[in-house]
């Protein structure tokens, strides 16, 4: 028996185990999908809107735009009475109450007002009425235009309406980016582009721990006795269990990894950078994984303190909510389990454009975690099948 079938005959165990691929696969994807949604939207403001009473064309069109608008939440009520009740309880920053007769002041060259109601004491409300203002601008922008040209050649406004609109879709638009200079951000990005890379780093260090019961069950059940029993050394064993486990966490990190690009559009960074650190990564999850095999005495150990254990260090290191929010003492507390110089590379690539270069510091730590823990773990289950007979 060499170390590749050690391999195989461990990685068809684990996945012919249903309870296994679940939490491989799918709590993982599923709890994404819970913190991804809840975190996304803060870069919104949360806007109701109340359309005009059999409103025309041009009220629908600004009903419209505003629904569309990036920098808007919208959510539609059937009088301003319900949106200014969701106002003051504090479930939307604003209000915005397109008026009646809209079109008919628009064709008769009537000036015309959008109401935008705030809470007085609400800062996001006056950053509504900002994101609110420019749609506004843009559309009346459009209404100018067709009112010019009818003053100035004729032509029904609906028709010079539509030349407008048609005039700004072929023209190109002029965008505006700003950017701090020298500027760094200490989050990851909102929505899944959050939940995604921290939940890579929890769930490939969980399932890991919890793999290391695998390895207690098979040295119970006298399989590696067996095998000892046979010309097969017990550096075999450690490093074809040690390979499968490596090939297991680097599986289950490029399921999310894919999952998160292709499903939720989560940009990665610099490829190499990333690449290097999912692999270093499932280094440390392996060693994590094995050591435990080698340590617990029951399935049932693993099962009850390692993923408690999992969760605690990924709780410490950041990945429940960013380090760059707690004391200083509970930053530098973090940074004595690997999780946070994980989270602190994603940062890097996902917020600031980094490239290996810009991670090197972080990987190179998590390589000595990797170093430390698959060298203890081999060490202890070696010492373990040839003084106890894999018991």
């Amino acid at each position: 028996m060499t170390a590749l079938a050690v391999t195989a005959a461990t990685l068809a165990r684990v996945l012919r185990d249903r309870t296994a691929l679940f939490f491989m696969v799918l709590l993982p994807v599923a709890i994404i999908v819970v913190i991804g949604v809840t975190v996304s939207g803060f870069d919104q403001f949360r806007v109701g809107l109340v359309p005009a009473a059999q409103a025309g064309p041009v009220a629908r069109e600004l009903t419209s735009d505003l629904e569309k608008a990036p920098g808007l939440r919208a959510r539609t009520y059937d009088t301003a009475d319900d949106a200014s009740i969701a106002l003051r309880r504090a479930e939307l920053d604003a209000v915005i109450v397109v008026p009646k007769g809209l079109d008919s002041d628009i064709r008769a060259g009537r000036s015309v007002s959008v109401h935008v109601l705030v809470e007085p004491s609400g800062s996001a409300g006056h950053g509504a009425v900002s994101s609110v203002s420019a749609v506004v601008a843009e559309h009346a922008a459009r209404l100018q235009a067709a009112r010019f040209a009818s003053d100035a050649a004729g032509g029904s406004f609906d028709e010079n309406l539509a030349l407008a609109r048609g005039a700004e879709q072929a023209a190109s638009p002029i965008v505006v980016r700003s950017e701090t200079v020298n500027g760094q951000s200490d989050f990851l990005p909102l929505g899944y582009s959050y939940s995604t890379p921290t939940m890579l780093v929890l769930f490939v260090f969980i399932n890991a721990l919890a793999g290391g019961a695998a390895i207690v069950q098979t040295r119970r059940t006298g399989v590696y006795a067996r095998a000892l029993a046979a010309p097969v050394g017990a550096r075999t064993l450690v490093f074809g269990e040690t390979m499968a486990y490596l090939l297991l966490a680097v599986l289950q990190s490029l399921l999310i990894v894919g999952i998160g690009a292709l499903v939720f559009d989560v940009q990665w960074g610099d490829p190499l950078a990333a690449g290097m650190l999912v692999t270093v990564w499932a280094l440390v999850g392996t060693g994590a994984g094995v050591l435990a095999g080698a340590l617990f005495r029951t399935p049932e150990q693993v099962h009850a303190i390692g993923p408690a254990l999992g969760i605690g260090m990924g709780m410490l290191g950041g990945c429940m909510w960013p380090l760059a929010v707690v004391p200083d003492w509970l930053r530098s507390a973090g940074h004595a389990v690997p999780h946070a110089w994980a989270v602190d590379a994603w940062t890097t690539l996902l917020s600031r454009d980094g490239d290996l270069a810009a991670i090197l510091r972080d990987v190179g730590i998590l390589a000595a975690f990797a170093t430390a823990l698959l060298t203890l773990a081999s060490l202890s289950l070696r010492h373990r099948l040839t003084t106890g007979a894999g018991a």
